[in-house]
């Protein structure tokens, strides 16, 4: 099993990098999220993978966290979702609103990510709404900056609606909290417009 990958950015492009390790070139398959991790080639980066072995083929897929690397374990559990399906997913959806979606119940948000029917939605909801909490480590209802989960998924989300890259809009919600004096009482929206006034 490859857990882990350390080495040179060889190439990429779109959802697919190739590391190079002492002179053995691995391609990975990425989400969009991680690519946003990925610096440009020629320099270092490290990755946690998992090494999908089939019939046919061995596949390495790569990500930036380990809390993204157990999304993807987590939904490849489930019948219907294959390495691809997941990426696409993990590339579409933050975490967060993963989480809020799966646990609430909200079909109608999966059946919105790709690859994903109702039958796949539902059994998502019933197999993984126990789980899915355990690879982030913060509770259901808060984050650890003192804001519901979903407020923080909902302004995340609006950002990158409007042309940040997940890693940019996760940064300018943080730099807002933080700031904040009371987290607790802010709003998805004045959250949004905090965070567009932060420096980029």
């Amino acid at each position: 099993m490859i857990s882990r990958l350390s080495g040179i950015v060889a190439y990429r492009q779109g959802m697919e990098v190739v590391i190079d390790c002492h002179g053995v070139g691995y391609a990975v398959s990425v989400p969009l999220s991680t690519m946003d991790y990925v610096p440009p080639v020629g320099e270092s980066v490290t990755l946690h993978t998992i090494l999908a072995v089939r019939e046919d083929a061995l596949q390495l897929f790569g990500f930036s966290n380990e809390a993204e690397r157990d999304a993807f374990r987590l939904l490849t559990s489930i019948q219907g979702i294959g390495g691809r399906t997941a990426l696409g997913i993990l590339s579409s959806i933050a975490l967060d609103s993963l989480r809020s979606a799966i646990s609430s119940g909200n079909l109608i948000s999966l059946q919105r990510l790709p690859g994903i029917g109702k039958k796949t939605a539902e059994r998502m909801v019933i197999e993984l709404r126990d789980k899915i909490f355990a690879i982030a480590g913060t509770p259901p209802e808060t984050t650890a900056m003192g804001v519901t989960s979903q407020v923080f998924a909902d302004a995340v989300n609006a950002l990158q609606a409007l042309g940040y890259t997940r890693i940019a809009a996760e940064k300018a919600v943080k730099q807002v909290l933080s700031a904040s004096a009371d987290a607790s009482s802010i709003t998805s929206e004045g959250l949004i417009k905090a965070a567009l006034r932060q420096p980029s």
